[in-house]
């Protein structure tokens, strides 16, 4: 039997909350800071419809190798406006379980001195997988901490 694990990353970023949300949603800013150093998310791949049932749709491509591309066809199932985005992708493509959903969370609260806090909760992951997902998020936030300073 295999065991599946949640990723959870807390993180403080130096911004309000309503300008961490924005980074999330605008497809100009996701474009700008998401992937880990050595990827990139080109702008004419995003579309995001952040509302309930909407979407989430971009590609993350490897620097060093353009024909390594991840695509991200999520679809929105919570949304509260700079507090909350809940999203899941089917990735049967990719996994061995038919009809497998990974579950994406973000929370956005805010902190003293106009920062906010993000509490990220993403799974089901393999335990062998789940510190390679942190560590491409903690690149990933410290390209978001470059946009949001």
């Amino acid at each position: 039997m295999s065991t599946t694990t949640d990723l959870v990353v807390t993180r403080i970023f130096d911004a309000p909350r309503e300008l961490v949300y924005r980074a999330f949603v605008d497809p100009d800013q996701l474009a700008a800071w998401f992937g880990p150093v050595g990827f990139s998310v080109p702008r004419d791949s995003v579309d995001i419809e952040a509302k309930v049932g909407g979407h989430q749709r971009f590609t993350m491509v490897s620097d060093a190798d353009p024909a390594q591309a991840s695509p991200i066809d999520a679809t929105f199932t919570e949304v509260v406006e700079n507090e909350l985005l809940v999203g899941e992708q089917d990735i049967s493509a990719v996994s061995s379980v038919e009809g497998a959903v990974m579950r994406l969370r973000v929370e956005f609260h805010d902190e003293p001195g106009g920062k906010t806090r993000l509490v990220l909760t993403q799974g089901p992951y393999a335990p062998e997988i789940e510190p390679m997902a942190r560590e491409g998020w903690a690149s990933s936030f410290t390209k978001l901490d470059t946009l949001l300073a």
